[in-house]
């Protein structure tokens, strides 16, 4: 509280109200999902919250239960835990602790750098995905029949031979909230539209006995204050299974709050203080296990919420706790009576904020071969097990980097009319070549994993040439480095070139770095000082033109 302004309390009193309108739906639905009580929901959005305003930066980050990692974590603790549902609340426990204390090392070893391990359509992809496993999962409290289990292949089928089942009044509650809570972020994102969706829902469950008529509803919500305590320890089998999870939700969360931190910055100049963004939803985590509730996240509608609302500070989430435990008090009786149908409304809105379909649409229109990542990703998280898939989109996107720099886009340069410039000129457009020259660009570092990729590209397009090429000018400004074997393969290259008649000379090598590195390796020595220039035009004239 050091330096804060009795100025900023009426905004920050405003937000914190504001937030806790969204929280309190949101986390109970969100506990659902994670599969506990809806009074962990509660507990994990005080943990989260508490920890961010102690040691957060951000005045509008907001931590707590999170629809995204919920499904991972859950799908992965049912598997390990089989039917005996008594150890889930423990080991969910430990996952929390455990995600904690790699956030929290992630921030003393400033490994930020790890949210720049997912390309923009796998993480897309996988976001759709879980969105299609947090619909396919609340299908059936939606449409009132029993729950399904299996695939999510499997369930949707079973959910499709159960239909014929459906509760009429379920299915009307479930609409209507989803309705309310969509209409009212489409006028304003500040109307608490799915706090007022679930109280209508509860008085209407109540005052009209609908459970009577099948609407099953949440019961009584406990109101007692959460104790810090150890969770019961796992048994070394079930330590080794709960490691891919752990991983996982421990990426996803530090992917989540670097991006919320760069899109919610403290000032238009600032950078986000991300190290201590990690630190504080890594204490969140630990906090939320030893309370006994989940794994927590930084949630990127409750922040925008928050700054939207005039935020100025963390007391905002202070007052968003103490509000959220204040309605608990005084509804908690009104809050038992919450259909299960509407939790599933609340989550199937928030699982149609997941999918990113701006993101979607601009990878369709400007990288197809990008697109087709994007479907593997919700392709592979929907089909298998949810933890195995997010591993395989993980791996995919490293694979996708791996092969960009292992296959350049590495192509010829041609002369634009009536220009010094050389480009690379689609088909359509006109470019003018010089006869016996060829201007070849790697587009790359040359290193160890590319060279002999970069070589076949300059071999091949040598062997298109209508005529003995004099000249080869290697256009260097996007080499940014050149390791040994690289240098070593350029050698070769150049003194194979020149043993057949053909010159070669480099242009522009811009990066400081690279020229220290082709120095070093002997590289410029071989090409020879009077074959490096400074602009691929320069080197034309001066060897081809007369």
């Amino acid at each position: 509280m050091r330096g804060y302004r009795a100025a900023w309390l009426p905004s920050d009193a405003v937000a914190g109200l504001m937030l806790a309108a969204i929280a309190v739906p949101e986390q109970l639905a969100t506990a659902r999902l994670a599969g506990f009580p809806p009074a962990a929901g509660l507990v994990a959005f005080l943990a989260g919250s508490l920890a961010y305003a102690a040691f957060g930066k951000n005045p509008y980050l907001s931590v707590g239960a999170d629809s995204t990692i919920a499904p991972i974590f859950a799908a992965s603790i049912a598997a390990i835990v089989g039917a005996n549902g008594t150890q889930y609340a423990s080991i969910a426990a430990v996952v929390a602790v455990a995600v904690g204390l790699i956030l929290i090392s992630a921030s003393i070893a400033r490994a930020g750098w790890i949210a720049n391990l997912l390309s923009v359509p796998v993480v897309v992809g996988v976001l759709a995905g879980i969105s299609v496993h947090i619909v396919i999962g609340q299908l059936p409290a939606f449409f009132g029949v029993a729950s399904t289990s299996g695939s999510q292949l499997e369930r949707l089928g079973q959910l499709v031979r159960e239909a014929g089942s459906s509760n009429g009044f379920d299915i009307a509650i479930g609409a209507s909230v989803f309705g309310i809570t969509l209409l009212s972020s489409r006028v304003n994102e500040r109307v608490p539209g799915a706090l007022i969706a679930l109280v209508g829902a509860s008085l209407a469950t109540k005052l009209g006995s609908l459970q009577l008529h099948g609407v099953e509803v949440l019961g009584a919500i406990s109101a007692s204050v959460p104790r810090v305590h150890l969770p019961a320890l796992p048994t070394f089998d079930q330590a080794v299974a709960i490691v891919p999870p752990v991983l996982i939700v421990a990426a996803v969360c530090i992917m989540q709050t670097s991006a919320v931190a760069r899109s919610f910055p403290i000032s238009e100049d600032a950078e986000p203080a991300t190290g201590s963004d990690y630190l504080a939803v890594g204490i969140g985590n630990a906090f939320a296990g030893l309370l006994g509730a989940f794994p927590v996240n930084a949630s990127p509608p409750r922040t925008a919420l928050v700054k939207q609302s005039g935020g100025a500070s963390q007391g905002a989430a202070l007052v968003a706790v103490a509000a959220v435990f204040a309605t608990v008090l005084a509804a908690s009786q009104l809050l038992a009576y919450v259909p299960e149908s509407a939790l599933a409304g609340i989550l199937i809105y928030v699982a149609t904020r997941i999918v990113r379909v701006r993101d979607i649409a601009r990878i369709a229109k400007y990288s197809p071969r990008e697109l087709h990542l994007f479907i593997i990703a919700v392709v592979l998280v929907v089909i298998v097990p949810i933890q195995t898939g997010m591993l395989l989109a993980i791996m995919l996107s490293l694979a996708h980097g791996v092969q960009m720099m292992m296959w350049p886009r590495s192509t010829e340069l041609v002369n634009v009319p009536g220009t010094t410039i050389w480009w690379a000129l689609r088909a359509e457009q006109n470019g003018v070549r010089v006869p016996g020259v060829l201007v070849f660009a790697p587009a790359a570092p040359v290193n160890f994993t590319n060279v002999a990729y970069i070589e076949d590209r300059l071999a091949a397009l040598l062997a298109q040439s209508a005529s003995h090429v004099r000249l080869l000018v290697i256009d260097a400004s996007s080499v940014t480095d050149i390791d040994y074997t690289g240098s070593q393969a350029i050698q070769a290259t150049i003194d194979r070139l020149r043993a057949q008649g053909t010159d070669v000379a480099v242009a522009r090598l811009v990066v400081t770095h690279a020229q220290t590195a082709a120095s070093r390796s002997g590289l410029l020595d071989k090409l020879g000082a009077d074959h490096l220039f400074m602009s691929v035009d320069e080197a034309v004239r001066h060897f081809a033109r007369p």
